[in-house]
């Protein structure tokens, strides 16, 4: 995918490798895992030298901020156009599978394993955030009142990551679908089911189900 902004031939050119960089990144990903990402392999591929590579790149860190900033930004895009068409968790919930689906890798990207050494810029975390706030608007219509839990009253005092407009039991709800969902999903997609014989898409909506059932 070329870069949005890119208008000058000079500009175009220069989207296009980095695209081309990042493919290749991907794949290596997807071999080796994100923590074995090189960019003098990167360059051997492309048939360019290390220091010409690192014209577009600066280190491997850069790399693995992009893609994964890449990553979030589709996830976003994606939860802010499911939720548009209707403000529902089983909605949201379904959107986030396919996405999942799609491609494995980008998933693992940002819900696996952290890359050993790296530190994320804060945009990253507003854009996770964007997310979030989806998921919190669409958990504020599914959330009854009911009576406060332990950990609703521990919440209270770890709320930073939502709006002071948003029910404690509202940000309970929003963590439970995450967490019971992305579960589901990280099993799925590293094969821990495999020969298990039944269907992880209906596990992940019976999970579903008994959520909303809550």
């Amino acid at each position: 995918m070329v870069e949005k902004g890119a208008t000058s031939p000079r500009e175009r050119y220069r989207a296009q490798v980095r695209a081309e960089i990042k493919q290749h990144a991907w794949e290596q990903i997807a071999s080796a895992g994100a923590s074995a990402l090189s960019l003098n392999a990167i360059a051997k591929q492309m048939g360019m030298s290390g220091p010409a590579l690192y014209r577009y790149f600066a280190n491997r860190d850069e790399l693995i901020t992009e893609l994964i900033r890449d990553a979030y930004r589709s996830l976003a895009d994606t939860v802010r156009a499911a939720s548009t068409l209707q403000a529902d968790l089983g909605v949201l919930a379904h959107a986030l599978r396919r996405w999942a689906l799609e491609d494995p890798q980008r998933y693992f990207l940002i819900y696996g394993t952290p890359v050993p050494g790296y530190h994320a810029p804060d945009d990253i975390t507003l854009i996770s955030g964007e997310i979030m706030s989806v998921l919190l608007r669409a958990c504020a219509a599914a959330t009854p009142d009911r009576p406060a839990t332990s950990f609703d009253e521990h919440l209270e005092s770890h709320r930073h990551w939502a709006d002071e407009s948003v029910p404690t039991a509202v940000m309970h709800k929003a963590l439970s679908f995450w967490t019971r969902c992305h579960g589901v999903l990280s099993l799925e997609l590293a094969g821990h089911f495999t020969g298990m014989g039944f269907d992880p898409g209906k596990l992940f909506e019976a999970e579903l189900q008994d959520l909303l059932a809550r």
